[in-house]
């Protein structure tokens, strides 16, 4: 029998599809923008892999919205351990997060499995570390920002992992400034060292490094078609084809541009939409180091904007030496199995290279 402690940040994720870069000290703006709770729905994902284990698995959770709900819609009857102390109206606290993990611990859990972004992996940690304690930690992708590797590559992915792997490796925890992610600025910094799930569908810790990319956009930018709407998503790379077509683009936030105007500037899901045109573009570039293309920094690209258009992925040779593989994590089960399988990727003005995404 193994034993998991289960805890859920619900409000993880909310600001990333209506353009806010993350949800610290942003829960009532990600609200009033029409933001829904994404975290639930991911931690139901993760559980219900998990649950296909059946027997084998005992389940201790928090007091809702941290954890018993999700836990028994998928399938589980699980043992709670105590509750948040603010109410579920006002929204939960890191203290919260950091509670659980001490009850989980003096429950002797094998393994805490935590729904959330950097931040609630920070909570996580660093009171592990506070107790000298070892206990393995996993992470089901709920934030905007990810740059730890201490998370599933999908929150099936990380059911799974959850309940079949026993064996354990060293890995960073990392965050950010959201104040400063807003503003353009990725500094991360080193906030913990944790034991976790040593598996291949874990994902790597986000390098910030990269190369030249001046031929390849410049190459992107002279073939883009004026019937075309272009949905330019985040980072440098992407940051560079803006350049080249000639605006300063918000470097983490997706812009739209057509025949010459910025009709987006930082969009959100809604905004994006609103843009889109009969023929549409995205450009993408995956997260080095992880390889994400969807799903990672980018939620404003939703399914739904998605469906609506073309994929162009362009990525310098360096980074796509360094990824190996690339990952798609919409939220939308479906279209990830659609994007799976063999893509093609820009890497210079003539050149492409074929990847697979796993």
């Amino acid at each position: 029998m193994r034993r998991i402690g289960v805890v859920v940040n619900p409000i993880a994720g909310m600001g990333g599809r209506v353009g806010l870069k993350g949800t610290d000290g942003k829960v009532e703006a990600a609200r009033e923008r029409g933001a829904a709770p994404r975290a639930p729905g991911r931690a139901v994902a993760a559980l219900s892999a998990l649950a296909e284990y059946g027997d084998e698995i005992e389940l201790l959770t928090w007091g809702e919205p941290m954890g018993a709900g999700v836990a028994r819609e998928a399938g589980f009857e699980p043992v709670v351990l105590g509750g948040p102390a603010t109410a579920a109206l006002t929204g939960t606290t890191s203290e919260d997060t950091r509670e659980a993990t001490r009850a989980f611990v003096e429950a002797g859990v094998d393994l805490i499995l935590f729904v959330g972004g950097d931040g609630t992996a920070v909570d996580v940690a660093e009171t592990l570390d506070t107790l000298d304690e070892d206990t393995p930690i996993l992470g089901v992708p709920a934030g905007v920002k990810i740059y730890s590797s201490v998370f599933g590559v999908s929150p099936r992915a990380a059911g799974q992992i959850a309940a079949t792997v026993t064996d354990t490796e060293q890995a960073e925890v990392n965050d950010i400034d959201e104040d400063d992610y807003r503003e353009g600025e990725v500094v991360t910094e080193l906030r913990a060292v944790a034991t976790v799930p040593r598996a291949e569908e874990r994902q790597s810790s986000k390098q910030l490094g990269g190369g030249s990319v001046e031929t390849l956009a410049e190459a992107v930018a002279e073939d883009t078609r004026e019937s075309v709407t272009y949905v330019l998503g985040p980072g440098s790379t992407v940051g560079a084809i803006k350049s080249a077509l000639g605006f300063e683009g918000s470097p983490l936030g997706v812009d739209v541009w057509h025949n010459g105007d910025v009709l987006v500037r930082d969009g959100s899901e809604s905004e994006i939409l609103a843009a889109l045109g009969e023929d549409n573009v995205i450009v993408v570039s995956p997260i080095g180091g992880q390889g994400f293309v969807f799903g990672r920094g980018n939620q404003q690209l939703s399914p739904v904007v998605i469906e609506q258009c073309e994929i162009t992925v362009v990525a310098s040779r360096r980074k796509l030496d360094d990824i190996g593989v690339l990952h798609v994590d919409t939220g939308a089960p479906e279209l990830d199995e659609e994007l799976r399988g063999w893509l093609e990727v820009r890497v210079g003005a003539f050149e492409r290279r074929l990847m697979e995404v796993a």
